[in-house]
């Protein structure tokens, strides 16, 4: 008897042959009674795919099962694998014991074969047992071990940075607060910290000090942003990949950027197009041949003044209207990398005032060393810069956007004591599961999302 995953014994060339006995453990999809044998597809989660299982009615306990045993059961069965007469796979499973592990009740509210998305959400404890909700987290798996396989094989340290922080990366105010003072007290210094703490809306601060002991370094972790957003595309809690390179310019980590993305995407491809295929059938057609020619092609590099030309002169009719020195909004960012350069593109060295204090001022003191990466189908999934390393130039910035020095003294120091020009990026996971996916909806590629009025689970 051999202990068995479903995935493998579903594969052509499965370790467990035909005539192997085994043994699986799983939870119940489905189970129809035909009087004389009973039909049971059970999955462990492992694949998309379930395996079939015939209980005969010889069995000492197959009353107990076809009157009690429903879908989303626990089961542990011993049988030996048999070619399957039917279409869809080859092997089935005959049982010889079946074992009940755990019943379920018939409130259980996945009965039915197919649910809303939104319905799903209401009930995340229970919606990865759902075909499309199983496929995201195996694709979530794959490119979390990808991530740090690619960064892995080129030597880059990974490192933890902290959750709590006293430093706010993007000057933008929208963080949680750590606090233990009590209703009405205001003195901060009397918290726990002795100062306002956060939670961190990015590691990319701390990821820097190390980069200037270990050169290359990344780290990936949970990241919080406290905005009231309730939309398709943002969650309070999230995962940022963020690489930190010194002796490093902008074009460094464009180059840096496409290979990755390229590596993750080609092993995507290949560990999980079943899962895959689920999405493009169901979600989001053409989805697989997107992401093979995202993976194949090189990415184009666009100048931000070329790309609010391409814009001007397009003709169409935008919500946001174009000028240079605006954010590129989402739907500019499509309509480049769909409709004129049907590819992905990296668009760098953005106006200054727009981007944010440590992304390095050009000569031209209009613009930065800042890039990112647009996509087809989803806009920005990558964005960074080269870090600005004079220190004068980079109080003079701080100071422009009413921060305080004495914060960041400690970031200061780095331009002190043997600065080196240095760059990196940061990938909102989620944003590129999503791409991966199809999925419309960002709370649906990560296992318990986290927005505005959303933390029950």
């Amino acid at each position: 008897m051999t202990q068995a995953k479903i995935k493998y014994l579903l594969e052509d060339n499965s370790p467990h042959k035909v005539g192997s006995n085994v043994t699986i453990q799983g939870w119940v999809r489905t189970l129809r009674d035909q009087k004389k044998f009973a039909f049971i597809e059970l999955n462990d989660g492992t694949s998309l795919a379930n395996i079939q299982v015939i209980a005969d009615s010889s069995l000492n306990n197959y009353l107990e099962i076809v009157e009690k045993v429903g879908t989303g059961a626990a089961l542990k069965i011993t049988g030996d694998l048999v070619e399957s007469p039917g279409k869809g796979q080859s092997v089935e499973l005959k049982a010889q014991n079946i074992e009940v592990v755990g019943l379920c009740d018939p409130s259980f509210p996945l009965q039915k074969k197919r649910h809303s998305l939104e319905f799903l959400r209401s009930i995340a404890h229970l919606r990865p047992r759902t075909n499309a909700l199983g496929a995201v987290a195996r694709i979530r798996n794959t490119l979390f071990m990808s991530s740090h396989r690619f960064f892995q094989e080129r030597d880059f340290l990974s490192v933890q940075t902290p959750i709590i922080t006293a430093s706010d990366c993007e000057g933008a105010g929208e963080m949680f607060r750590v606090t233990t003072l009590k209703e009405g007290e205001k003195d901060a210094s009397k918290d726990f910290f002795g100062k306002p703490a956060y939670l961190t809306v990015s590691g990319q601060l701390n990821a820097e000090a190390y980069a200037l002991a270990f050169s290359n370094v990344y780290t990936f972790g949970p990241t919080f942003r406290a905005e009231n957003s309730n939309t398709s595309r943002h969650l309070a809690e999230f995962w940022m990949l963020e690489p930190e390179m010194a002796f490093a310019n902008l074009e460094d980590i464009c180059k840096l950027s496409e290979d990755y993305l390229r590596y993750v995407l080609k092993d995507l491809l290949k560990n999980n197009f079943k899962d895959l295929e689920l999405f493009d059938k169901f979600i989001a057609k053409g989805l697989i041949a997107k992401l093979e020619h995202v993976a194949s092609n090189p990415f184009e590099i666009l100048n931000y003044t070329d790309a609010i030309t391409i814009l001007e002169k397009s003709n169409k009719k935008f919500d946001y209207p174009v000028k240079w020195g605006i954010d590129l909004q989402s739907e500019h960012e499509r309509y480049i990398t769909e409709e004129h350069l049907k590819k992905p593109a990296i668009v760098i060295n953005y106006p200054k005032d727009i981007k944010a204090f440590y992304m390095r001022n050009n000569d031209d003191d209009k613009t930065c060393a800042a890039m990112d990466v647009l996509c087809p189908g989803i806009g920005e999934i990558i964005g960074g810069a080269q870090r600005e390393e004079r220190h004068d130039v980079l109080v003079d910035k701080i100071k422009a956007m009413n921060l305080d020095p004495k914060t960041y003294q400690w970031y200061l120091d780095l331009r002190k004591y043997g600065g080196a020009p240095h760059a990196g990026f940061g990938l909102g996971f989620e944003r590129l599961i999503q791409y991966a996916t199809g999925m419309e909806n960002i709370r649906d590629t990560i296992p318990f999302p986290r927005a505005p009025r959303q933390a029950d689970f």
